[in-house]
């Protein structure tokens, strides 16, 4: 186990503002409060991990504007570009909130890959709803051009839905280590990582999927030998009967507590499922605490005084 090492996973609500459309200006703001809530970590080993999905579909939403006069974009190179973009937003964000906290410590962002099985059965059975929403003629007209995978999504329209397989491996693991070894800050796996595929020749060939980056981030820590996974959300705490008048917030169980709630079916599918399956995930690594809670109260969190705090 690497000590000390917390590997921070950043919810939407951590970058872009909740009921907005978030515009880059208002994406700067969010994410330097975010990263002045995470100066408190400086005396740690540091690794920053994101979702990406407003942004991808923003930049699907451009590619298929341009369509007439682009190539459309494969999903992998959207995931790449946004990788980078928000690498970008984010070591700015923290370079400055670490330089007014007067911490020297500098940030890098490591565009990664994150290999998947392509005989993984998320491949023939898409189902992550990514990028804008479309009639049903339109959506047709995609499907037959294009081919697309579309489904209509709640009576709001329809929407292109793309495999998410299981992550297997992050191929930047080294790299990440030997930064983390100067001391560096490092934002990684962002979005889940580039899904990519080994072919049989060992050749690795990008896919069009997403991978979900709360299953990523977990797998990156387990493997870096993390001490703590913090899941920054928008809620302060994990709850079971969410929205009902019995809610129960969670403070302090164990990992087979949270997988009994789970099998309950207390989670949210797409929401806080998959979080909750990273908690579990990490700590059947061999992490020793997980934490989800909001960028606000990070501190406190890892200080064990609130959010939802799990353990082996």
């Amino acid at each position: 186990m690497r000590e000390g090492l917390v590997v921070v996973a950043l919810g939407g609500n951590a970058i872009s503002p909740p009921g907005s459309a978030s515009p880059i200006p208002a994406q700067y703001e969010r994410t330097l409060e975010t990263a002045e809530h995470l100066a408190h970590l400086t005396a740690r080993p540091l690794v920053v991990t994101h979702g990406n999905g407003p942004q991808v579909g923003n930049v699907l939403l451009r590619s298929d504007l341009a369509a007439g006069l682009l190539p459309r974009l494969p999903l992998d190179t959207c995931v790449a570009d946004t990788q980078g973009g928000m690498g970008f937003m984010l070591q700015q964000c923290l370079d400055n909130a670490f330089r007014q906290a007067k911490v020297a410590r500098r940030t890098v962002t490591v565009v990664t890959r994150t290999l998947v099985d392509a005989a993984d059965p998320a491949f023939a059975a898409p189902s992550k709803p990514i990028g804008n929403f479309y009639g049903e003629a339109e959506a047709r007209r995609h499907m037959a051009t294009s081919g697309w995978a579309m489904r209509e999504d709640a009576g709001r329209g329809w929407r292109r839905v793309v495999p998410s397989p299981e992550p297997r491996e992050i191929l930047e693991l080294p790299a990440i280590e030997a930064l983390l070894g100067t001391g560096a800050v490092v934002v990684a796996a962002g979005g889940g990582g580039i899904p990519v595929v080994r072919e049989a020749d060992g050749t690795l060939t990008g896919v069009e999927a997403v991978v979900d980056k709360d299953l990523a981030s977990a797998l990156l820590a387990a493997n870096l030998g993390a001490e703590v996974l913090l899941v920054l959300t928008g809620v302060e705490h994990v709850a079971v009967d969410f929205g009902r008048p019995t809610q129960r917030d969670l403070h302090e169980l164990d990992a087979a507590t949270m997988a009994a709630h789970a099998e309950a079916g207390q989670f949210a599918p797409g929401s806080m499922l998959p979080k909750v399956q990273a908690v579990l995930r990490f700590l059947a690594g061999g992490g020793r605490r997980a934490i989800v809670t909001t960028a606000e109260l990070s501190e406190k969190a890892l200080a064990g005084e609130i959010g939802t705090q799990v353990t082996p």
